[in-house]
């Protein structure tokens, strides 16, 4: 795009500078077509009608290429600050999160970040590693360090000037780095690590706090991490350690039995003295029972005296009671007995009518039973298979001869 932009400015100014030739060569000018008689008059052409339009064309043209590569909108993300400056007019403003109209070769836009950011130098991490932190003896360790930081949004406006484009690789890497090394330097190993941590910590916040706000970054904390040692010093401390601990242990082996024969004493004194508390206590105690004691019996006894004349009066209530109980019951008894002979009497009367009603009855039906079976013998047959049908399936029996009872073959009187 560009390269045809820069080829139509070329034709442009080549057309300036060359003067305008005719179209058809001299005035009258003869052709291998036509003949000497004939001759063509000359043409002359208007470049100002056809160079204008061109020339617009190419401002306009080259003025959407500018825009196409330079827009002149910015988007400023969230936790990011733009600093806008004119550079006909030197006007700083300052811009949040949105879009900001920037015009090229009149706006010069930088966007800075308000996040908090985190610096972990690597290469002093390890003892081994390329940069190590050296102690006061002059050993190499490493240390685990993290710096917090991010950029002063009050004074962005007036320090972006003096700002690189890369502000931790080039402030704060370079401000840790010169703190760190110089502030370590002071102390030894073992200090580093143990009684002296804090301390150390401390005094490069303070440090680098002051170090970086000159520059418009505040610190927002320093964190030690783990403590890189070099082989020869772990192996020594370990061994160290172990004596110490061993001195230790001892120690506190010793300040233990002592106090535990101070213990022993106390427990003695303390045990003594409890029972003699608990002796006068109990003491105290029994004065104060046979007192109470005398004193309950003051009245105690007018109360006894009272209950022995309540159960007096009660023995006499319960005696009356009893005689009115029996007297009742006697006479409940007699009642019931009186009752219970009407009530015999009067089912034996019952009893006796309903023999006397079954014996008539039973006399009366064998009276019309005789009569029946004198009318038809045949009948006592008949009732002799009805009994005989629940305990026998088929009778098989001859009839008399002589017209008689059939049963009399059954228990053998035919023969």
């Amino acid at each position: 795009m560009a390269a045809r932009i820069k080829t139509i400015v070329e034709k442009i100014r080549s057309v300036f500078r060359k003067p305008a030739q005719p179209a058809y060569g001299s005035e009258y000018e003869d052709t291998e077509l036509q003949g000497p008689q004939y001759r063509l008059p000359q043409i002359k052409l208007d470049l100002g009608r056809y160079v204008r339009p061109l020339i617009v064309v190419g401002v306009l043209g080259a003025a959407g290429y500018g825009l196409y590569q330079h827009p002149p909108v910015t988007s400023i993300a969230r936790g990011d600050v733009g600093i806008r400056v004119n550079q006909l007019t030197g006007e700083i403003s300052e811009w949040k999160e949105g879009s900001v109209m920037v015009l090229p070769l009149l706006h010069e836009m930088r966007i800075y970040s308000l996040r908090d950011q985190t610096y972990r130098p690597a290469e002093m991490s390890s003892a081994d590693g390329p940069a190590p932190l050296q102690s006061l003896e002059g050993l190499s360790f490493g240390v685990d360090l993290s710096v917090r930081y991010a950029l002063d949004p009050s004074r962005i406006a007036s320090i972006y000037k003096n700002l690189p484009a890369d502000v931790g690789a080039d402030v704060v890497e370079p401000a840790v780095q010169g703190v760190i090394y110089k502030v370590f330097s002071r102390y030894t190993v073992r200090e580093t690590f143990s009684s002296k941590r804090a301390e150390i910590l401390q005094v490069v916040e303070n440090e680098l706090k002051t170090k970086l706000a000159a520059d418009g970054i505040q610190l927002r904390g320093v964190q030690m991490g783990k403590i890189d040692l070099p082989d020869d010093y772990k192996r020594g401390m370990e061994s160290l350690l172990a004596e110490e601990l061993a001195s230790e242990k001892m120690r506190y082996t010793l300040e233990l039995k002592g106090k535990r024969v101070k213990e022993s004493e106390l427990e003695a004194e303390a045990d003594k003295v409890r029972r003699e508390k608990a002796a006068e206590a109990a003491g105290r105690e029994q004065i104060l029972a046979a007192k109470a004691q005398e004193e309950a019996m003051k009245h105690v006894l007018p109360f006894k005296q009272r209950q022995i004349e309540q159960r007096q009066l009660e023995a006499e209530a319960d005696k009356a009671a009893r005689l009115k109980n029996a007297e009742g019951n006697a006479q409940a008894r007699q009642i019931e007995a009186e009752g219970e002979a009407k009530a015999r009497q009067r089912l034996a009367e019952a009893e006796a009518y309903r023999l006397d009603k079954i014996g008539k009855v039973n006399s009366e039906q064998m009276a019309r039973e005789g009569e029946l079976i004198t009318r038809h013998p045949l009948l006592i047959q008949k009732t002799l298979a009805d009994k005989l049908s629940d305990k026998v399936q088929v009778i098989i029996a001859p009839p008399p001869g002589n017209g008689g009872f059939i049963g009399d073959n059954l228990i053998g009187k035919g023969k």
